[in-house]
């Protein structure tokens, strides 16, 4: 059977939505751009590509009309490259990132580029809401419907996470993005970006265009502290989520270049990772940020694996009420109560949480991958082959009330 593997990875800062660098910034540049590194990183020549998949949780405007075509032409791919768009909301570059190593494993092809881009500024406050409800939902499971918020409230009163809990998840998320970001952790996957940036002029009400470089997230704040954090009010009167404790809004995109494992061996390329599973499954629509907690047995069984055996787990949250939960020893709702899951914080997040991932899952895919690659390297050098990090799952809650998961393992 082929494997699948991924051989390099870029990626854009992550900016603030409409306050940050990307805010006047086009999908197809932003996607284009990580294409374009990804493979010249691998050594990849355009025309090699078989397809180009792209996932997009909010397909339209300037994300929509096949953004992932769009992309494919921006980053120099001949026009008869193909291009596919992929949504399943916060997952949807994963996503992206199965479907290609699927097609490999399934022998349609060789190499492909699968990530995601996510353009909230341009995006999200022009939505099409016509219909956008269906009447028998709404009287049989209107939950469906619910924002992240009123989920994330709902989680937290049912598994009795409180507002301190999520403060100090929230807290240890920006200590580890600010500790990696001093320690140059993500230099290797961001590659600088050059965009006009809209600035609005509070007094005048004027608006106006600056050119500025996108190199570091915007989302990191060093001096977060959880004193300073437990002082922000709720978001809704009575509530445990606030500012301090959930994910920003960000644009940016992310690609990488996935392979068949006997083309990268036979060109020497040293492979961040092989894919070895990939599961979804969902979940109550009130609860969607339990999800994983569904899931990742899933896969783990479907993989042959049990917990101690994955050395890295990515996390996405967008609040943190769900991410306070799946670390710590959980009862899994509503399956064989005997069964308790966990995994220690020593192995969960990788190095940070990363918040509100423009790109939908794709550029969670490379933090584990590389954060895998450097601990393996590391326990390599210090003692031999035994106690190297061999494989690292990617965990994501998705507000379409799933959960997704994807298990890597380092080569």
């Amino acid at each position: 059977m082929n494997e699948a593997v991924i051989v390099s990875t870029a990626r854009t800062a992550l900016t603030k939505s409409w306050r940050g660098a990307f805010n006047n910034t086009h999908g197809a540049k932003l996607g284009g751009y990580a294409v374009k590194h990804a493979l010249e990183t691998a050594g990849v020549a355009p025309a090699e590509v078989e397809d180009v998949i792209m996932g997009c949780a909010l397909p339209e405007g300037a994300t929509g009309s096949n953004i992932a075509r769009q992309i494919a032409i921006r980053a120099g791919c001949p026009v008869r490259t193909p291009g596919v768009t992929v949504n399943r909301f916060c997952s949807s570059g994963l996503q992206a990132v199965a479907m290609a190593a699927q097609r490999i494993i399934a022998g349609e092809g060789d190499i492909y580029v699968a990530g995601g881009v996510e353009s909230i500024s341009c995006v999200q406050n022009e939505m099409n809401k016509h219909m956008l409800a269906n009447d028998w939902l709404l009287r049989h499971k209107p939950e469906i419907y619910w924002p992240m918020l009123q989920t994330a409230e709902y989680v937290a009163k049912k598994y009795d996470i409180g507002r301190e809990a999520q403060d100090r998840y929230g807290v240890q998320s920006q200590q580890r993005a600010a500790a990696a970001d001093r320690a140059g952790k993500f230099r290797a996957e961001i590659f600088p970006v050059t965009a006009r940036m809209k600035l609005l002029d509070k007094q005048t009400g004027k608006e106006g265009v600056r050119e500025v470089t996108a190199d570091r997230d915007e989302g990191i704040r060093a001096d977060t502290t959880y004193e300073g954090v437990a002082q922000i009010k709720p978001a809704v009167e009575g509530g445990v989520v606030a500012a301090g404790n959930a994910s920003q809004f960000s644009d940016g995109a992310a690609a990488c270049v996935v392979m068949n494992a006997k083309i990268a061996e036979r060109r020497r390329l040293e492979p961040l990772g092989v894919f070895r599973g990939f599961a979804v499954e969902g979940c109550e629509p009130a609860e969607m940020g339990i999800g994983p907690v569904y899931a990742v047995p899933k896969l783990l069984n479907r993989a042959g694996l049990k917990t101690d055996d994955i050395g890295l787990w990515g996390a996405e949250r967008g609040v943190r009420g769900a991410g306070a939960l799946l670390p710590r020893p959980a009862r899994h709702p509503g399956r064989a109560p005997e069964r308790e899951r966990r995994c220690d914080r020593a192995r969960a997040p990788v190095r940070r949480q990363r918040r509100a991932a423009g790109g939908r899952g794709a550029a969670r895919r490379q933090a584990p991958r590389r954060e895998a690659r450097r601990r393996d390297d590391v326990r390599r050098r210090r003692h031999g082959r035994r106690g190297a990090v061999r494989s690292a799952l990617i965990r994501l809650a998705i507000h379409a009330q799933t959960g997704i998961h994807a298990c890597v393992e380092r080569s």
